[in-house]
C-alpha cells in the first residue's frame, strides 16, 4: 500500500550559480520545441487542418504542465517502485520541490528547476505523436490520450531510464537526452495510432498530399534545432564539459542527415528539396539525442548520415504501404530514435561497441526490443481504451470540411479581396 503522506526529500549541497543560469536558459529553450513542433507540423497538412494541428500540439503546454505539477513528475522521478515507476505521493502537487538541491537528481540546482526543465520533455513527447493521426482525430479524445500516454507510458519509461533506481538504467543504457523515452516512444505510439485510426480518406482516394506553407516548415524547423541545444545540452544539468560536447555534437549530427537526406534524394533522381532538408535536419537532432554527451563530434556526423539514410528509406517504405501516419512520425521519430539508440551503443565513449566493449551495446539491444514493445502495445492499449470512450476518429464529413472547422469553428486565415476576386479560402476550396 502507497502511502498516505509524502515521504520527506532529501537535501543535497549548495547551489551553483553557473549551472542554475544555464539550466533556466535551457528550460526556456526546451519550452521553445513545442510552438517551433506546432508550425513544423502545421506546414505539412493540408491548409483546411493547420490550425487544429498546430493546436494539438500547443495545448500539451497546458495539458501537461498541470499533469506534471499533480502527479507526473512524482511517477517519473519519484522514489522507485520496483525500478519501473516513481511513487506518485513522493512529489504529489510539486511538495517538497523547491529551492533546495537533491543529491541523485539535481546536485547543483534547485530540485524546482530540475522539475521544470523535465516537464518540457514531458509537454513536447505527446506532441510528437500527433503528426500521425493529423487530419482526423477528435480532439477531446485525443486530450484524454495525451494524459493516459503520459501516466502509463512516458513516466515509467522516464523513471526506468533517468531515475537512479530504475531498470534500463541499471542495466547501463545511455539515454543523455530522450532517444528512448522521448523519441522512441513517441515514434511507437505515432505507428500504434496510424494502425488504430485508419486511414483518411484522401489517403484511401490516392489524393496527393499538398503542404499548406512550407515556410512554416523551415520556421518549424528552425525553432526546434535552436531549442535542441537546450533540450541535449541542458541535459548535462550544469554548465560543464558534458554540456558544452552536446552542444556541438547536436549541431554537427543536424547537419550531417539534412545534407544527407538532399543528397540521397537527389542519388536516386528527386529534386533537392526545402521539406527534406527540414526533415532531414530534425531527424538528425532525433538520432543525436541519446548520444548527444557520449560520442565525440567525429562520430556524430555518422550518427546524422545513418540515420539520415535509414529514416529515408523507411518514409519511402511507409509511402507505397498502407500505413497512413500522415506526417510520418514513426518512419523520422521511431525509426531516427531506434538508430541513434544502437549507434549509442557502438560509439559511446570508453564503452562502446568501437571501443571492444558489447556490454553497452547488448544492454541498448534488450532495451530495444523492450522499449518498443512496451510503447507500442501499451499505446495501442490506450487507443482502444479511449475509442470506446470516446471515438477518437473524427466522422468523414468532419474530415471533409476539415478539423479546423468541424473541431474548433476557426480558419488558418481570411483576407478582404476586392469584389469578384477570389480568396484564399475559396482558391484552397
Amino acid at each position: 500500500m502507497l502511502p498516505r503522506t509524502s515521504p520527506a526529500v532529501p537535501t543535497g549541497g549548495p547551489w551553483a550559480s553557473g549551472d542554475v543560469a544555464w539550466m533556466l536558459t535551457a528550460t526556456g529553450l526546451v519550452l521553445l520545441m513545442t510552438p517551433g513542433l506546432s508550425f513544423f507540423y502545421g506546414g505539412m497538412v493540408r491548409f483546411k487542418n493547420v490550425v487544429s494541428t498546430m493546436l494539438q500540439s500547443f495545448v500539451a503546454l497546458g495539458v501537461i504542465s498541470l499533469l506534471w505539477v499533480v502527479v507526473g513528475f512524482s511517477l517519473a522521478f519519484g522514489d522507485s517502485l520496483g525500478g519501473v515507476v516513481g511513487n506518485p505521493v513522493t512529489f504529489f502537487m510539486l511538495d517538497g520541490v523547491g529551492a533546495a538541491t537533491h543529491p541523485d537528481l539535481s546536485p547543483t540546482i534547485p530540485l524546482l528547476l530540475f522539475a521544470l526543465f523535465q516537464l518540457k520533455f514531458a509537454i513536447i513527447t505527446p506532441a510528437l505523436i500527433t503528426g500521425a493521426f493529423a487530419e482526423r482525430v477528435r480532439f477531446s479524445s485525443y486530450l484524454l490520450f495525451m494524459v493516459l500516454f503520459s501516466i502509463f507510458i512516458y513516466s515509467p519509461l522516464a523513471h526506468m531510464t533517468w531515475h537512479p533506481q530504475g531498470l534500463l538504467r541499471q542495466m547501463g543504457v545511455l539515454d543523455f537526452a530522450g532517444g528512448t523515452v522521448v523519441h522512441m516512444s513517441a515514434g511507437l505510439a505515432a505507428l500504434a495510432g496510424a494502425l488504430v485510426l485508419g486511414r483518411r480518406q484522401s489517403h484511401v482516394a490516392n489524393e496527393p498530399h499538398e503542404p499548406a506553407n512550407i515556410p512554416y516548415v523551415l520556421l518549424g524547423t528552425g525553432m526546434l534545432w535552436f531549442g535542441w541545444f537546450g533540450f541535449n545540452a541542458g541535459s548535462a544539468l550544469a554548465a560543464n564539459d558534458a554540456a558544452v560536447l552536446a552542444f556541438a555534437t547536436t549541431n554537427t549530427a543536424s547537419a550531417a542527415a539534412m545534407l544527407g537526406w538532399v543528397f540521397f534524394d537527389m542519388v536516386r533522381g528527386r529534386k533537392p528539396s526545402a521539406m527534406g532538408a527540414c526533415i532531414g535536419a530534425v531527424v538528425g537532432l532525433v538520432a543525436i539525442t541519446p548520444a548527444a554527451g557520449f560520442v565525440t563530434v567525429r562520430h556524430s556526423i555518422a550518427i546524422g548520415l545513418l540515420a539520415s539514410i535509414a529514416s529515408n528509406l523507411a518514409v519511402h517504405w511507409r509511402s507505397r504501404s498502407t500505413l497512413d501516419d500522415t506526417l510520418d512520425v514513426f518512419p523520422c521519430h521511431g525509426v531516427g530514435g531506434m538508430v541513434g539508440m544502437l549507434l549509442t551503443g557502438v560509439f559511446a565513449k570508453d564503452v562502446g561497441l568501437v571501443h571492444g566493449s558489447w556490454k553497452t551495446f547488448g544492454a541498448h539491444l534488450i532495451a530495444l526490443v523492450v522499449v518498443s514493445a512496451f510503447a507500442f502495445i501499451g499505446s495501442w492499449l490506450l487507443y482502444r481504451i479511449v475509442d470506446t470512450l470516446w471515438p477518437m476518429r473524427v466522422s468523414p464529413d468532419a474530415e471533409i470540411d476539415g478539423l479546423d472547422l468541424s473541431q474548433h469553428g476557426e480558419v488558418a486565415a481570411t483576407f478582404d479581396t476586392p469584389s469578384g476576386t477570389p480568396s484564399l479560402l475559396e482558391d484552397v476550396a
